[in-house]
């Protein structure tokens, strides 16, 4: 097992990281849109999404265990295709869909505060 880096991403950090986007994307962000589209269906569209989220999950935990190291998805990626020019898109557009979702869940949270304080929305 390798050392970590001074001042890198610890565990704390990574799942604050991913509660925080999941959270302020999946539930503040989408659930409304989630549940104004799927109507009566909306529990077991839920259900499914936890089933899949946890899938998920596992399968980066078992990766995680098996090559510990603080380059989450861009090792996973690197480990699954090599060093190619794949590995190195790939990542580049998770870093992108990252800064997406938190610009998503920033303009969401602005204007939920807006509304509490019973501000215009121009946007």
């Amino acid at each position: 097992m390798t050392s970590y880096k001074k001042n890198s991403l610890t565990l704390k950090g990574a799942i604050a990281l991913g509660t925080g986007v999941m959270i302020g994307a999946g539930i503040f962000a989408l659930l409304g849109q989630v549940a104004e589209l799927s109507g009566t269906w909306f529990p077991y569209i839920f259900i499914v999404g936890a089933i899949i989220s946890a899938f998920s999950a596992y399968s980066y935990i078992k990766v995680s265990n098996a090559y510990p190291s603080a380059g989450g998805i861009a090792m996973i990626l690197m480990k699954a295709y090599g060093k190619t020019t794949l590995t190195a898109a790939a990542s580049v557009l998770m870093a992108l869909s990252m800064i997406i979702n938190e610009s998503l869940v920033a303009r969401t949270f602005g204007s939920y505060t807006m509304q509490l304080f019973d501000l215009e929305n121009n946007v």
